[in-house]
């Protein structure tokens, strides 16, 4: 009889350990912390050059760019502006996929945008990528307009084609000169983030600007924006 309650009450406690074993372990699982937000990579710039795309070249919207993200507190990392420009004045062309480096990008609200510059521009897989009007947000976290807002500020600076690179062509009528242009004799491939509008809605090349002027780039559904990405 002895013997009976004495391995009753071992069952009893070795029932109590395990549950209380198995409370603590799924204690520690509810306060494992959450791993942490990713950091800015990718953003559209919340303001233009103010000169439509006259930018002062590749380097000018650089700056801008670094000039957004320092302020928005992500200025210790270097910030491209994903254009591409023609060959010129004997140096190359430039494409806007080969100066944004290797991805992944996020962002500002730390949601991933693409993994990696083919996941980008779609070589494995089109419109594989998350720039949409819900996550293609500026420096400061905030929605760019689009389609169905006053104004339509969806159209984006490029100057690329599908697969960011430069199409065969003079630079004064894809990248209003190399962005260094407000003519409105020249013109740029625009992009739309919200990927609406018309009967192509690619985020890099959904048609040309009416021209390069600043009242050029609103009249298209734009207002100079475009696409900042970090490098590293």
């Amino acid at each position: 009889m002895h013997t009976w309650i004495r391995a009753s009450v071992v069952v009893v406690l070795l029932g109590m350990l395990a549950i209380a074993g198995s409370s603590t372990g799924q204690a520690q699982q509810q306060q494992a912390p959450a791993p942490p937000a990713q950091p800015m990579s990718f953003f559209i710039t919340s303001v233009g050059g103010g000169n439509g795309g006259n930018l002062g070249g590749l380097a000018g919207a650089d700056k801008h760019c670094q000039t957004l993200a320092a302020a928005a507190g992500a200025g210790n990392r270097t910030w491209r502006a994903y254009m591409s420009a023609a060959a010129a004045g004997g140096q190359p062309a430039v494409y806007a996929r080969e100066r944004i480096g290797n991805g992944p990008w996020y962002n500002a609200k730390g949601q991933l945008i693409a993994r990696d510059v083919a996941d980008l521009h779609g070589d494995i897989e089109r419109d594989r990528n998350n720039i949409r009007k819900p996550t293609a947000l500026n420096e400061k976290g905030q929605e760019v307009k689009g389609v169905g807002d006053m104004p339509n500020e969806h159209d984006m600076l490029t100057g690329s084609d599908s697969h960011g690179r430069i199409p065969i062509g003079a630079a004064a009528v894809l990248t209003c000169n190399n962005w260094t242009s407000n003519a409105d004799t020249d013109r740029a491939l625009l992009g739309h983030h919200d990927r609406l509008g018309g009967g192509n809605a690619s985020w890099n090349a959904a048609h040309m600007s009416a021209g390069c002027s600043q009242p050029a780039l609103v009249k298209t559904g734009g207002a100079g924006l475009f696409y900042c990405f970090a490098a590293n």
